[in-house]
């Protein structure tokens, strides 16, 4: 074990010692050197180790130290993404050196820093396992889903502006609504596989669908533990997770109670901040009233396109509010219901 790593670490000292090549290298004569005057001084005063010659071949030490150090930083900035704050406000308030890294050097840190990543961990997000995509998802719902402007709009503009908040108060939560064979099932995949290295089967991604993994009523409280357990340890296993509940009309009212407070505001009480996460319902409910409004603009001679959210929602919600369906939509306290029709 001892030679594997030490392999390694020998190529990486290698390579950073590479990096010191270029225009102003350790072989070069350029203005660190200081002036052939001294050089002269240096000898009259008594040979190639006088005191000015000495100075000279000092300050060029430490200017090469200095460029290996940022080497380093560079490296571990881009790599593992550590230190990268603490390296910019270090050059905002140090005055910068007479010297700059050289072109060559810098090919070397791409040809370095794609090396390690080919078999260590590295990546723009600090997570390998979290893409975020979101320019190629809005791509894909743009070219492979169909008849759906509500969730192409919607889908796209919530979650990227939840990634992109800095300090959210709550989980993103999306509900879609529609028959079966409508498209709901397609989006969620989508969202998976652009947010997520390996989609639906990442470690960060957890689908339960209600009948498979929750069929008895009367294991409710059994379920209830699991539930809050697995969607914990998901959370701490990867801070930004993805949760999918398929048939969501058909959970029963306790794992829904046992959902909601990891959508709350959080509070900063509980060990796991669960602020990253995403939740997505995907429901039947709802598919009477968006085939009939749907229906009703066609009449009208409307495109479809005409169909507001705001409008949509409103006629979701008297569905909703049908005792058969109401703690779901108790339950479902999101910015927007989307349509999946």
């Amino acid at each position: 074990m001892g030679q594997s790593v030490l392999l390694p670490c020998l190529g990486l000292a290698c390579s950073l010692l590479l990096l010191l090549g270029g225009s102003e290298g350790l072989g070069s004569r350029g203005e660190n050197w200081g002036p052939q005057e001294e050089d002269q001084g240096a000898a009259a005063e008594g040979g190639p180790w006088g005191r000015a010659r000495y100075e000279a071949l000092k300050k060029h030490f430490g200017a090469v130290g200095a460029l290996s150090k940022q080497y380093w930083q560079l490296l571990a900035c881009k790599v593992w993404q550590e230190g990268c704050e603490e390296e910019q406000e270090e050059d905002e308030s140090s005055p910068r050196p007479g010297w700059s890294l050289p072109l060559v050097g810098q090919d070397y840190l791409e040809i370095l820093s794609a090396w390690y990543c080919s078999f260590g961990k590295c990546c723009e997000t600090g997570d390998c396992r979290v893409v975020n995509n979101i320019t190629g998802l809005e791509l894909d719902l743009s070219g492979q889903l169909h008849g759906q402007h509500l969730a192409k709009e919607v889908v796209v503009r919530a979650v990227q502006g939840f990634l992109q908040s800095p300090r959210p108060e709550k989980a993103l939560v999306l509900s879609f609504h529609g028959w079966s064979g409508t498209g709901k099932n397609f989006v969620a995949r989508m969202v998976a596989s652009h947010l997520y290295r390996d989609g639906l089967k990442s470690e960060c991604v957890r689908m339960f669908i209600s009948l498979f993994h929750f069929p008895h009523h009367n294991y409710v409280d059994s379920y209830k533990v699991q539930l809050k357990k697995q969607i914990s340890e998901t959370i701490q296993l990867c801070k930004q997770s993805l949760f999918i509940f398929d048939e969501a009309e058909k959970l029963h009212f306790g794992l829904l109670d046992a959902i909601k407070p990891f959508m709350a505001r959080y509070d900063n009480k509980g060990q796991v901040d669960y602020r990253r996460s995403i939740f997505l319902f995907l429901s039947n409910i709802g598919g009477n009233t968006i085939n009939e409004v749907a229906l009703d603009f066609w009449r009208a001679g409307r495109a479809r396109e005409e169909i507001s959210l705001e409008f949509l929602e409103q006629q979701l919600r008297l569905e909703l509010l049908e005792p058969a369906d109401q703690a779901l939509d108790n339950f479902l306290q999101v910015e927007g219901c989307l349509s999946a029709r």
